[in-house]
């Protein structure tokens, strides 16, 4: 099962006399948190602000972590979800926006509802319980932005935080 390549990624800047460049054109480096026939995550881009900076140093493409925005700040990477593979149920207190570049994917809610979102489709993700499976036989590419955003508050109070679940094997 091969891995698809890692993405590449061009950054426009400014020079010391605030000319135009191409600042960074580069593979990003995948990382594999739950091991060699998981999902895969590349960082693209992040940044540590709002508003953003457009003269900060650029921030550093390796990642060792599972991606995450910063308390003010966005994060721009892509998951690679491997043929028949599941990822956790879990919800970040994000909203999230989603593109799937290659393949398809099956986003599954915590009552098991599900929808499938193929090549050229999108998602917003706003702070809910979910999982990705994917069905297919192919790898899928989901390219990701992903915001800080406060946490839902029901009406009796209640506060959904951060949550991770385990996999529960669908037979897939």
């Amino acid at each position: 099962m091969a891995l698809l390549p890692p993405p590449r990624i061009v950054i426009a800047s400014h020079n010391e006399e605030g000319k135009s460049v191409f600042s960074r054109d580069t593979e990003a480096p995948l990382f594999g948190p739950f091991g060699p026939n998981s999902g895969q995550f590349t960082t693209l881009f992040t940044t540590d602000s709002e508003p953003a900076s457009n003269t900060a140093e650029l921030p550093s493409l390796i990642t060792t972590t599972i991606p995450r925005p910063g308390p003010k700040g966005s994060y721009f990477g892509t998951s690679d979800i491997p043929p028949g593979a599941e990822s956790p149920f879990h919800r970040t207190v994000t909203v999230d926006y989603m593109v799937v570049l290659k393949g398809e994917i099956v986003a599954r809610l915590d009552d098991g509802v599900e929808k499938t979102i193929k090549e050229g489709e999108m998602m917003v993700q706003m702070g809910t319980i979910h999982s990705w499976l994917n069905k297919s036989d192919k790898w899928c590419r989901m390219l990701f932005v992903m915001l800080p955003a406060e946490k839902v508050v029901m009406k009796d109070g209640k506060v959904l935080d951060e949550a991770f679940f385990p996999v529960k094997h669908s037979g897939v």
